[in-house]
């Protein structure tokens, strides 16, 4: 037999299904969480991962700077108080190389990189209507039949890359931050652009303006932030969070943000303005999130208080940067308020500008046209030459790492085309249309953007387990959520989110920096702790509202 004839043969051989019970997408924080809940109920599971490695969103964004901004304390699982107490980090916001090894520390502590398939991206999930089971497809050719899929993808795992005409000319090396080599860029002494001041972005030039020989920053939108203190931690330090585990562990499941702080310093209007100004100044002086989530619950819904803090974060801006007229009005916001985008918090960020070899170039003046072969060409015929192209430009937040995947359900559906007329779910748990589908750090939950992740994620990863050990012990082979119980929520969600000043402002919050994508908030603004009392009463009454067969 020759060689073709052997190759045709070959192609004709059907390919080897795999059977599962539950297959999960995603080997971040939920996705190892997700594999090690539904192992120990029994089931035959596995995890398939894109990258190298365990992480998630700190296995990509290893960009310089890239820390969290939520405390490490907080940052926790909360399963196991001896895992809490083993790994004990450096610092009150531990930086991504840190945050990696912790994860990979969790990954070898609990045996689970032997159930996941790492280099290997799904490509296709179609659900069989007669089976009652998924039907998927990777990269590497594999075919799988599951009960169950559980997509743990991230709700900042879709990187806008494609962004300027003309970036395949350009000459030198154009990373964006979501996609960052792990060899490193070697930056010193060279000509930098940075694109973008969100969170990543303000990261990134902090980080990076000792060692450039120039960098040039476009600015669109301003950012409010607010300076991090972040002392390092010692054992004794490590060993008092530890003794505070179990209350820890309630607080942040019951407060607005999942954090260990909220709103307890009663209403604006009954304050006079000097406890007011004490109020925001204790938690300016905190240098955590707390500024944003801990203060004021009025700055987001009544105009007028929102002015008045927004003016006091001004204030402390204009001062750093020494009230340099040009660049305050570039880089303090004055058309929308505090808090109603993401808080970056930052360290020095705003001083980098008043370096010699660092210029702010003002896009909403001279927007960026395209990039040219010697760097990025703005509306005003001026070439800015560079070597480097950082694009800190975000992602399709929520919704665009579930719709890169080619997922039908029921009548052949595609997510992906539903959500472009309209981002629906059910909670945030499930789809109505996609039956056995279920998904963390998704649109209309706390963990679309409002969150400590780690507080939203495993509450999801527990009600998504529960629900399942639920219907296996009622003999139930497939759950979906009703057209009803769905519409039910999404109404809930926009009255909710209506109230606020949220909705009045542009951001990736409403899916705003993504050209086409139906304006909605992306995320539950309800509150952390309501939201879980919420899905807590849906599974004590036996989850009404999900059909289950």
């Amino acid at each position: 037999m020759n060689d073709t004839a052997e190759d045709t043969l070959a192609e004709q051989k059907p390919t080897a299904v795999t059977q599962l019970d539950a297959l999960v997408i995603g080997a971040g924080f939920s996705g190892l969480y997700q594999l090690k809940k539904l192992r120990e109920m029994g089931l035959n599971v596995q995890a398939f991962e894109a990258g190298s490695g365990v992480g998630g969103t700190w296995y990509w964004n290893r960009y310089p700077g890239a820390r969290f901004d939520s405390q490490a304390e907080i940052y926790q699982y909360w399963f196991d108080k001896d895992l809490y107490a083993a790994w004990k980090p450096s610092e009150r916001f531990p930086a991504q190389p840190e945050t990696e090894r912790w994860l990979n520390f969790v990954a070898d502590k609990l045996d689970l990189r032997k159930d996941i398939h790492f280099n290997t991206r799904i490509l296709s999930a179609h659900f069989n209507e007669e089976t009652g089971r998924w039907l998927v497809k990777t990269d590497q050719g594999e075919t799988i039949d599951t009960r169950y899929v559980v997509a743990c993808t991230g709700m900042l795992s879709a990187p806008l890359t494609d962004r300027f005409p003309g970036q395949s000319s350009f000459k030198g090396e154009i990373h964006h931050t979501g996609l960052w080599p792990k060899e490193g860029v070697d930056l010193q002494g060279k000509r930098v652009a940075v694109i973008g001041i969100g969170a990543t972005g303000i990261q990134v030039i902090q980080t990076i303006a000792p060692e450039v020989g120039s960098m040039k920053v476009f600015v669109r939108t301003p950012q409010y932030v607010v300076p991090m203190r972040n002392p390092k931690y010692d054992d004794d330090d490590w060993g008092k969070f530890t003794e505070r585990f179990e209350e820890l562990k309630a607080r942040v499941q019951n407060t607005f943000s999942g954090m260990d702080y909220d709103f307890e310093n009663g209403s604006w209007f009954d304050s006079t303005p000097e406890k007011r100004l004490a109020v925001l100044e204790q938690h300016w002086a905190d240098g955590s999130l707390s500024m944003w989530l801990a203060t004021y619950p009025e700055m987001f819904f009544i105009p007028e208080v929102s002015e008045e803090v927004s003016e006091f974060v001004r204030s402390k801006m204009r001062e750093r940067l020494k009230n340099d007229p040009a660049l305050c009005e570039m880089l303090i916001p004055k058309d929308y308020g505090f808090g109603t985008h993401r808080v970056p918090l930052e360290s020095n960020y705003l001083e980098v500008y008043l370096q010699p070899n660092v210029e702010a170039i003002d896009c909403k003046k001279t927007p960026i046209e395209a990039i040219v072969p010697e760097g990025i060409l703005t509306a005003d015929g001026t070439v800015h030459e560079v070597d480097v192209i950082i694009m800190a430009v975000g992602f399709d937040a929520a919704t665009g790492a579930l719709t890169r995947i080619d997922i039908r359900g029921r009548d052949g559906r595609s997510l992906k085309e539903e959500w472009e007329r309209e981002v629906r779910t059910t909670m945030g748990l499930q789809v109505h249309g996609y039956p056995n589908l279920f998904i963390t750090g998704s649109p209309l939950s706390p963990s679309a953007a409002l969150c400590n992740m780690p507080t939203c994620l495993q509450q999801m990863v527990d009600w998504i387990s529960d629900c399942i050990a639920y219907a296996r012990q009622h003999g139930k082979q497939v759950i979906e959520p009703t057209a009803e119980f769905e519409e039910q929520w999404v109404r809930h969600h926009d009255e909710t989110a209506a109230a606020t000043l949220v909705v009045k402002t542009d951001s990736w919050y409403m899916g705003s920096n993504v050209d086409g994508k139906p304006r909605r908030l992306l995320s539950y603004i309800g509150g952390v702790g309501n939201f879980r009392k919420r899905c807590d009463e849906v599974a004590s009454q036996g989850y009404p509202g999900f059909a289950m067969q």
